[in-house]
């Protein structure tokens, strides 16, 4: 069991890769470090990387090789997400894909072209490094799905182009894609859960609270809000061909007002020892590893306190909590039953019918495991997983 945080350097936010202070990563690094933690997820931005479309900054992919040698220094393996792409609720684009050049993310020729140019080029430069776990495509591209209309068909092509570049440059490590919760709960979004958990080395979840306000409807210590991680899990598990197929949860975090901070370390504390009992979890990478710092403005609110650490380095209560379950022995719990699931994504949403039904389940200190409809009546598909009765 892997257990790790997402990067947000305590100083300059993802903004530090334009003068990237090596030392102040360097003492980051050992804060985390420090929490018996065991790798970051880093986040450079795309539009450093890859200023015009026939441009690759050769020292800004250097960067990234330099601050993945520090955390190694720090006895930390990384995660490097390549396309970034949409950070807490900024989207980054090269301005040769804005204003009078705007042109589509995930369709367009011509950038699907230069974006496996540049997935090749971070993987070649980066898959040496023997801290590495692998690539992430980049964080949530599906939030940018709004201003680039696309198909669920032309979702896949595109997966499948950024995932070959990777494995082309960089056969040795597991890479992955990433999004947010809409793949799950909205029935027309173009990522489906079929893509998920199929393309890549494993599936990703970021199974946040404030989603379908699941925090709002239920409660920040209710049932439905310290169980939503192991429920998604078990979603993704459901929706799986690979009974084995691991799942990574990439994100989870206490945003507030959603979990008010006084509630944040009991939270994390019910969260993760849920999550943990469910089979074939890789590993849990919270959000994030510092507080955002006041003096840069615009954020939502809930984006300055996600922080185990404050900026100065700090612990808070929070990283106790998680540093906590973090050194103990987890053991997950066997799912022999489960409930059917018609594959309607909004009924799996808060609020959704079988949400309702599944958390009754959990509510009353029973761990059902999901099975889709059409394979209710698989005995394969049920006893490669352990169910032995669906209801």
């Amino acid at each position: 069991m892997r257990f790790g945080v997402n990067y947000t350097p305590s100083r300059g936010w993802f903004h530090h890769w334009l003068d990237l202070d090596l030392e102040a990563v360097r003492a980051d690094f050992h804060q985390i470090a420090a929490l018996g933690l065991d790798h970051v997820r880093i986040f450079p931005l795309w539009p450093l990387l890859q200023p015009h479309r026939g441009l690759i900054r050769r020292s800004a992919v250097e960067d990234v090789g330099r601050v993945v040698d520090v955390a190694a220094s720090a006895g930390l393996d990384v995660q490097v997400d390549v396309l970034q792409g949409h950070l807490s609720s900024f989207d980054f684009y090269p301005t040769w894909l804005q204003t009078w050049h705007r042109r589509n993310v995930f369709t367009d020729p011509d950038v699907v072209a230069a974006q496996a140019d540049l997935v090749r080029t971070v993987a070649a430069a980066m898959a040496d490094r023997p801290n590495l776990l692998g690539l992430t495509l980049g964080n949530e591209l599906n939030n940018l799905v709004a201003h680039n209309p696309v198909t669920s068909d032309e979702v896949d092509a595109w997966l499948d182009r950024m995932l070959a570049a990777c494995y082309a440059a960089d056969p040795a490590h597991p890479h992955v894609h990433s999004v947010y919760d809409a793949t799950w709960y909205s029935d027309d979004h173009p990522f489906t859960p079929r893509a998920s958990v199929t393309k890549g080395a494993m599936t990703t979840v970021h199974p946040w609270v404030f989603s379908g306000d699941c925090a709002g409807r239920y409660g920040p210590l209710a049932p439905q809000t310290t169980h939503l991680a192991e429920y998604v899990v078990e979603l993704a598990k459901a929706y799986a061909d690979d009974p084995g197929r691991q799942v990574w949860v990439q994100e989870v975090g206490a945003p507030e007002p959603h979990i008010p901070g006084e509630h944040a370390a009991e939270f994390a504390t019910r969260t993760l020892r849920n999550v943990l009992t469910c089979e074939g979890v890789w590993g849990v990478t919270w959000w994030c590893s510092h507080d955002v710092d006041r003096r840069l403005l615009d954020f939502p609110p809930l984006e300055y306190t996600l922080g185990l650490l404050a900026n100065d380095g700090s612990d808070k209560p929070l990283a106790t909590a998680y540093a906590k379950i973090a050194a103990e022995e987890h053991v997950p719990s066997r799912r022999t039953s489960a409930l059917v699931f018609d594959g309607t994504r909004s009924n799996s949403a808060p609020g959704g019918a079988f949400f309702e039904a599944w958390m009754r389940q959990a509510a009353a200190g029973r761990r059902p495991a999901i099975v889709l409809a059409d394979r209710a009546d698989d005995a394969g598909h049920l006893a490669a997983r352990g169910i032995e009765e669906v209801s």
